[in-house]
């Protein structure tokens, strides 16, 4: 019988140590030095943190951590970090701990979460502007300059800054929606400003245009970033130029980052953005 997968709080210490290890697991930190340290949660719960950890049969399988924040004096949360171990992964848990965290965040009468994510990666934005409905407005470039895990290395860690408005409807629509999303027909042939060229084995950046002033533009990007990364360091340096190039002209000029999908045909993902106002 599968065991139901609790999601609850966290404030002891026994616990928060386990959030430490759940984050350098899923990094894959050789040591547990640029994981969170425990006297940061716990001093941070004290005012305002929420952790809350995922458990199957009393085990902590997940867990997300984020601090209260401010932004143009603006009361927000920051979530710093969401991990998932990999067994437990393509079950939903990413999901409802997210759900949990918004529900704790509206109880404090804050409205937006941000948390950054990596552009080229396929999965967390399909997870963050598709299941979850937030958006992007903003690009930092090389943000938390290198690390020691193997997903980061070799690359600069450039991220998008992810706003999850709480109270909007349009998040409400993307949290109960069961089934795929119908896009029509102006939004998949909206002007494409960088283009994934599949040659083989592996997707490579194509043409680029940064004169475009059009209501939506699409960027492409490969499905699956993580590969390039490891195997092909030069290939996954040119796709973080061209798409740091590409995001930081558009997001200057007003654009924000509004949906994404996936073409399996291609192996590329497609973020679509939009002009604010």
């Amino acid at each position: 019988m599968t065991t139901a997968i609790e999601i609850r709080d966290l404030h002891d210490l026994t616990d928060l140590r386990e959030v430490i290890e759940i984050e350098t697991r899923v990094w894959g930190y050789p040591d547990a030095a640029e994981a969170v340290p425990l006297p940061i949660l716990a001093a941070a719960i004290l005012r305002g943190a929420i952790v809350i950890g995922a458990f199957d049969a009393g085990t902590m399988i997940a867990a997300t951590y984020s601090f209260p924040a401010a932004k143009q004096g603006r009361l927000t949360h920051w979530s710093h970090m969401l991990g998932v171990l990999d067994a437990w992964r393509d079950r939903g848990v990413g999901a409802r701990l997210k759900m949990r965290q918004r529900q704790r965040a509206l109880e404090t009468g804050v409205d937006l979460i941000e948390w950054t994510f990596d552009p080229l990666q396929a999965p967390n934005a399909h997870f963050n502007l598709v299941r979850l409905g937030a958006v992007v407005e903003d690009y930092e470039v090389n943000v938390y300059g290198t690390s020691a895990s193997p997903l980061w290395r070799g690359t600069d860690s450039d991220r998008f800054v992810a706003q999850w408005y709480i109270r909007e409807p349009h998040v409400d629509r993307r949290l109960a929606r069961r089934g795929p999303i119908i896009r029509d027909s102006d939004v998949l042939s909206s002007v494409c400003v960088l283009e994934a060229r599949p040659l083989g084995d592996i997707v490579e950046p194509g043409r680029l245009d940064l004169e475009q002033g059009s209501r939506r533009l699409r960027v492409e990007i490969p499905a699956i970033f993580a590969s390039i990364q490891r195997d092909r360091p030069q290939l996954a340096r040119a796709w973080r130029e061209r798409t740091r190039s590409v995001f930081t002209t558009y997001l200057a000029r007003g654009y924000r980052v509004v949906d994404f999908w996936l073409d399996g045909r291609r192996a590329c993902g497609t973020y679509l953005m939009a002009r604010r106002g």
